[in-house]
């Protein structure tokens, strides 16, 4: 846990408190637990966690920063990443996790219950049904997401979520750049921009790891998102 704490100073800016230090060990051996039973994640070893979820998970403050009690929504978060990892960090956020698979679903539930995590609420919906529920839509000031699915179909699920003015943010490997150019349609008929992408690196990993930032400029047309599985079919 030592090297994840120095780590993680680089993103947050300040050294983890007691009360921080103690959530993510809880966290960390609950998935330990939970994964042996249930498969929520890939990754199992605590080394990998600390990296690749919890490390990765913070690796988002190095474009969202600061962050105070704004409304963040995560969306195909799995396991609660990067959301609960964010939400360690900073209390205040008023965090919604949308996960349609039941068992990681719950897992996130059990994880809000046991961290004492207050103004969280967890969605087991998809992407789709979210985007037109009217106390969601166009509602957030940061939409999240980490390998869900391709930019120009993330963007259909993340986007309506937005205020004006808001952000989405997408976690990316090498493809980064090349699905930018790709979702240059998409953004323009959900009404978002490409904002930029910050490369990151993670100890240890020698993927290449991209941030990739929209900004939301005007309303998005009340035709979008279309109907579960449509934006994977056929693609704006």
């Amino acid at each position: 846990m030592h090297s994840f704490i120095t780590e993680s100073q680089k993103y947050t800016g300040s050294p983890l408190t007691e009360q921080q230090i103690k959530a993510f060990e809880i966290f960390e051996s609950e998935l330990m637990s939970w994964n042996e039973k249930f498969n929520l994640t890939a990754i199992r070893d605590a080394e990998g966690i600390r990296v690749k979820h919890f490390l990765d998970s913070l690796t988002c403050l190095s474009v969202m920063k600061p962050l105070h009690n704004e409304r963040i929504i995560d969306v195909g978060t799995g396991a609660g990443f990067p959301g609960i990892p964010l939400k360690i960090m900073f209390p205040g956020l008023r965090l919604t996790l949308v996960e349609s698979v039941g068992k990681k679903a719950g897992f996130c539930k059990h994880m809000v219950e046991t961290l004492h995590l207050e103004h969280v609420e967890v969605l087991s919906l998809r992407a789709e049904e979210v985007g037109r529920l009217p106390n969601h839509r166009a509602q957030y000031d940061w939409a999240l997401a980490r390998a869900v699915a391709n930019l120009p179909i993330l963007s259909e699920y993340l986007v309506p979520l937005l205020k004006i003015g808001g952000h989405m943010l997408a976690q990316k490997g090498d493809s980064a750049h090349a699905e930018a150019q790709a979702s240059e349609n998409a953004f323009k008929l959900l009404g978002a921009e490409l904002q930029k992408i910050e490369k990151i690196t993670l100890p240890g990993v020698v993927d290449e790891r991209f941030l990739v930032v929209i900004k939301k400029t005007s309303a998005t047309p009340s035709l979008y998102p279309r109907t579960v599985g449509i934006p994977s079919k056929k693609p704006l």
